[in-house]
């Protein structure tokens, strides 16, 4: 079997993860998305609102899992199990330190990473520049999944 993790903080306004997920699941059995914990970090979402916002949206994909981890990345794919790592990429800049880091993690534990570019159109748009466009009230409803965009009532 194989079972990738996506790690990352993972928020709603986190660019192109989900064209990154179905793509994987064309040829992996089971997407694990890992929401990486950072104490010193400030998110909009609390982890639990994050899992709870991912396990909604992926509800009709059982392939799909979520779980929080604060270890490293290949302790945590480790963990959970997965042979895969899966990453995303917007820009070559993206592509060539990514590539860095998975020939590391390949030397190092001999988990590979799989490097997946987002839709041509997200490559310009980052979660940071999403997130700033919210905080002045700005739609960004383009920019994200269909149906990602919280409710605000629950949070």
């Amino acid at each position: 079997m194989k079972r990738a993790i996506f790690p990352g903080t993972f928020d709603p306004f986190t660019i192109g993860h989900e064209s990154i997920v179905r793509r994987a699941l064309t040829f992996i059995d089971e997407v694990v998305i890992a929401i990486g914990i950072n104490e010193k970090k400030h998110t909009h979402f609390a982890i639990q609102q994050r899992e709870e916002m991912i396990r909604r949206f992926y509800k009709d994909e059982p392939r799909v899992k979520v779980a929080s981890y604060s270890s490293l990345t290949i302790d945590f794919a480790r963990e959970v199990e997965a042979n895969l790592i899966i990453r995303g990429i917007r820009t070559v800049k993206d592509f060539e330190y990514e590539e860095t880091i998975a020939d590391i993690n390949r030397k190092l534990t001999g988990i590979e990473t799989i490097l997946l570019f987002t839709e041509p159109e997200m490559t310009c748009v980052s979660s940071t520049i999403v997130r700033e466009l919210m905080s002045y009230g700005k739609d960004v409803s383009r920019f994200l999944p269909k149906g990602m965009l919280p409710d605000e009532k629950e949070f």
